[in-house]
């Protein structure tokens, strides 16, 4: 029988569980057989709430590894993905170090930039060390979408963030 310890871990664990699932499978929040332009991109939102949040639950060493993951299964040059995923991870890091309180306004509007720069640098690495054609409107409406659902998921992770850690004094 598990006790309240062990199901504790297994919930903190919860994320970081989500993150692995969603770089092997192939799943990456798409829903073109449903609607054309509907895409969005679950594994950084994750990223970026967790390590604004509680940076204990994602370390950077799994972060970079299921950006490797993420490379391995959607075909591109190992660690482009893993550098994406790590400067959404320094922003948040920044934004958690430099504020006191976040909101969600404020949360939303360091996602933005942190989507930007992490975009930028994955398009510079992606032209200059592959020969994968990249489709700029495919691309834009991702990350429009990914910052469409932020709010979403910030709440939904927020509540899940309250359950496990109700009784600790975080």
């Amino acid at each position: 029988m598990l006790n309240y310890k062990t199901i504790s871990k297994i919930l903190n664990l919860g994320p970081l569980i989500l993150l692995y699932y969603l770089s092997v499978s192939e799943i990456d929040s798409h829903f073109e057989n449903y609607f054309e332009i509907l895409s969005f991109n679950i594994q950084l939102i994750i990223i970026y709430f967790w390590v604004l949040k509680r940076p204990e639950v994602l370390g950077s060493g799994h972060i970079f590894f299921a950006g490797l993951i993420n490379d391995v299964v959607m075909g591109f040059p190992l660690g482009i993905s893993s550098l994406a995923y790590l400067v959404i991870s320094l922003v948040a890091t920044y934004v958690k170090n430099m504020t006191v309180n976040t909101r969600i306004t404020t949360d939303w509007f360091t996602f933005f930039i942190a989507i930007f720069f992490s975009n930028l640098m994955f398009f510079i690495l992606l032209i200059n060390f592959s020969e994968i054609a990249i489709n700029l409107t495919e691309i834009s409406y991702n990350t429009f979408f990914t910052l469409i659902f932020f709010p979403f998921f910030w709440f939904l992770f927020s509540y899940y963030n309250s359950i496990i850690t109700i009784g600790k004094n975080v």
